[in-house]
């Protein structure tokens, strides 16, 4: 059986759609995936054994030079691929309008989330199988769920299984190390510099060597600020996401926001402790055995307020004492 998925993005999203297709597998055997995905993150899909190709899109570029777009081809080659491949099924599992308009060049049936379930209504008007799914639960059970459903298996019970093997992808390294994933989107959803700072002259005066990946010049002036005069603590070069993920596949455990590569370490079963201020983790949070959640409690905490601060109360003595719980759970694992 062959299918299409179409997860374009985010990070976090296509991430959260892997347990799905580890599902799917070991329930039709032989079923193989390709996936249209945002060419930002087109290295994910291929890292599991269940995908075939990976078809990458470009929508949030294309969305800012049209007219470079459709004069240089770029969109009507996309079209034809999508058209020329035989299907058996399309399952659309983002539910939006524009992944939803790229099925409609698919011949073959789609599936998808019913108008209950989206996140945009009207994209279930491109589906010809429909399907309700809870959406009071975490996104990465909800996909589990859809493609149960459209591919007609039982769905397996306990922790979904992301199917990557961190073995193979990390680097060996004699010296355990910690990564600070201190890069994120949001102003509200960075934790105070000085705490990243008092976290991490701790860290230094205990001998852990810490390392900080980075993905644009305010991240990497951050990272370099933070590590300034540490014996142990290193900025990373600049990384595409297969070596980050090298990095973090490597590391001990990570400290990370709420950013799409705290994603990117629980799907590589690598300890994490996860630190949450205007959103909360139920739904969308780093999902896996090892993620600890840490919440804010002050007066904006968990109301998805993109620019107020609301950390004040998340202090670096409580993240050190649950970082060093962590750390002593796998040691004693």
């Amino acid at each position: 059986m062959r299918v299409l998925l179409v997860k374009t993005s985010s990070l976090g999203d296509v991430i959260h759609s892997l347990p799905a297709l580890t599902d799917a597998s070991r329930a039709i055997p032989g079923i193989r995936f390709d996936w249209v995905v945002e060419e930002g993150f087109a290295e994910i899909p291929a890292w599991h054994p269940a995908v075939a190709q990976v078809i990458p899109v470009a929508i949030r570029r294309w969305r800012k030079h049209l007219w470079q777009t459709f004069r240089s081809g770029e969109w009507r080659r996309c079209k034809q691929r999508l058209g020329d491949s035989p299907y058996d099924l399309v399952i659309d599992a983002q539910g939006l309008l524009k992944s939803a308009w790229l099925t409609r060049y698919v011949k073959a049936p789609v599936a998808g989330f019913d108008s209950a379930s989206a996140r945009e209504p009207l994209a279930c008007r491109f589906y010809d199988h429909t399907y309700g799914v809870p959406r009071q639960q975490h996104a990465l059970e909800r996909t589990r769920q859809l493609f149960a459903q459209a591919l007609g298996y039982p769905l397996p019970v306990g922790l979904g299984d992301y199917g990557l093997d961190r073995r193979q992808l990390a680097d060996a390294h004699p010296t355990p190390y910690l990564v600070f994933l201190h890069g994120t989107t949001w102003a509200s959803k960075h934790w105070p510099e000085p705490y990243w700072r008092q976290l991490a002259e701790r860290l230094d005066g205990l001998g852990w060597a810490i390392r900080l990946p980075w993905g644009n010049a305010l991240e990497k002036a951050r990272a370099e600020r933070l590590v300034a005069g540490l014996r142990h603590a290193a900025v990373l070069p600049r990384l595409n996401l297969a070596g980050v993920a090298k990095v973090i596949a490597g590391a001990r455990a990570c400290v990370a926001v709420d950013t799409g590569l705290g994603h990117l370490a629980a799907a590589l079963d690598v300890p994490t402790l996860s630190l949450y201020g205007p959103t909360l983790p139920g739904r969308v949070g780093a999902y896996g055995r090892g993620q600890v959640h840490l919440c804010a409690s002050g007066p904006h905490a968990g109301l998805g307020d993109r620019e107020r601060p609301c950390f004040d109360d998340l202090l670096p003595d409580t993240v050190a004492s649950a970082l060093d719980r962590l750390l002593q759970t796998e040691v004693n694992a």
